[in-house]
């Protein structure tokens, strides 16, 4: 099969010939039709730091995907032949104590699709059972081809309660463009939400943002004046990773405000921690998708809203047929649009 494949410790990916897999006993071999483009995977193409002390190549990343299944292991119970799917990228021990109490995303051995072992970026991509995720007949190609990312903004936006709460989002990426769309769908009052990209702010706009604010030229309490907001932002979204973007939204929170943190630091953050004890505040780290209630929550929400189908639909602006992967790569680098997605049905 073709895959984009990372032979060695170096920048650079290239589109080669692989063996194709074969399931396990309790795998499913799938036949990939579109995948997403994730920072993880820009990060693998880079060789950067992060790549270098984590993946072990040769390897095939990708974890962001749906297609077709195409063959079952011997033991495989509900997934059928035939069945439209994308995949939980996060592969759990099923024995640590998080585990064995429910809280699978805590599993202390995950291994990672794309990360840890060969991924989708390819025609065929093999995964447990366990981690197939069956897609209704509405949930279109593209859209369940990001279904992991939708899956952190859901993780992330249903952190806590948000209907009638003012909601404070920092960085317009995909993942907090979608956790925009998922807070008004939810009933939030007031969505504020930051960047330094204009085009990455008016797409905010589209998702059902009150307001954006380019923290390039202006603050976040300009954005509570022009608002009417008298008390502070009740909840947040820390999605840049930015090291100034937690200390300037704790400046905005009121008193027992709530902040869930998907963002990497790119940097050391220095946190005013008097005033989090002060102000009662809450800060709650954000790692992939509970599973699977955020799966399920992400149907249900889609299935019961035509509204939210298409933001999902409007936050992914480029697409590209998978022999043209340079192409997407460079678009998703770039950092001014939404979701990048590869079309691998011609190859």
């Amino acid at each position: 099969m073709l895959a984009l494949f990372k032979p060695h410790g170096a920048p650079g990916l290239e589109l080669a010939d692989r063996p194709e897999p074969q399931p396990g006993d309790h795998e499913v071999k799938i036949r990939v039709l579109r995948t997403g483009i994730c920072g993880t995977d820009l990060h693998i193409e880079s060789w950067d730091a992060w790549a270098a002390s984590t993946i072990k190549p040769p390897i095939i990343p990708g974890h962001e995907f749906y297609g077709e299944v195409v063959e079952v292991g011997r033991d495989v119970r509900d997934v059928q032949v035939g069945a439209r799917v994308s995949g939980e990228g996060h592969i759990v021990c099923g024995i640590c104590r998080n585990c064995r109490a429910g809280r699978r995303q805590m599993c202390i051995r995950t291994v990672s699709v794309g990360v840890n072992r060969d991924g989708a970026f390819a025609e065929y991509v093999v995964i447990p059972e366990s981690n197939v995720w069956v897609h209704t007949d509405d949930v279109s190609p593209e859209v369940a081809a990001i279904f992991d990312p939708f899956g952190n903004a859901v993780h992330t936006a249903l952190s806590f309660p948000l209907v009638g709460e003012d909601v404070l989002i920092t960085g317009a990426g995909p993942i907090g463009l979608m956790s925009a769309a998922v807070a008004r769908h939810i009933g939030a009052r007031y969505i504020v939400v930051t960047d330094v990209s204009e085009p990455r702010l008016e797409l905010a706009r589209q998702m059902g943002a009150d307001l954006t604010v380019n923290v390039a030229e202006r603050r976040i309490v300009e954005a509570q004046r022009e608002l009417g907001m008298r008390e502070g932002f009740d909840v947040g979204f820390e999605m840049s990773g930015h090291p100034g973007a937690l200390p300037e939204m704790i400046e905005n929170l009121n008193h027992g405000g709530r902040v869930a943190m998907l963002g990497l630091p790119s940097a050391p953050i220095d946190v005013d921690w008097a005033k989090v004890v002060t102000h009662m505040l809450t800060i709650k780290g954000i790692y992939g998708r509970e599973m699977y209630e955020s799966w399920n929550a992400m149907s249900a929400m889609l299935q019961s809203s035509s509204e939210l189908r298409g933001a999902l639909s409007a936050v992914i602006t480029d697409r590209f047929p998978a022999r043209e992967w340079e192409a997407g790569f460079a678009a998703a680098r770039e950092a001014h649009g939404g979701k990048v997605v590869l079309d691998w049905s011609e190859v």
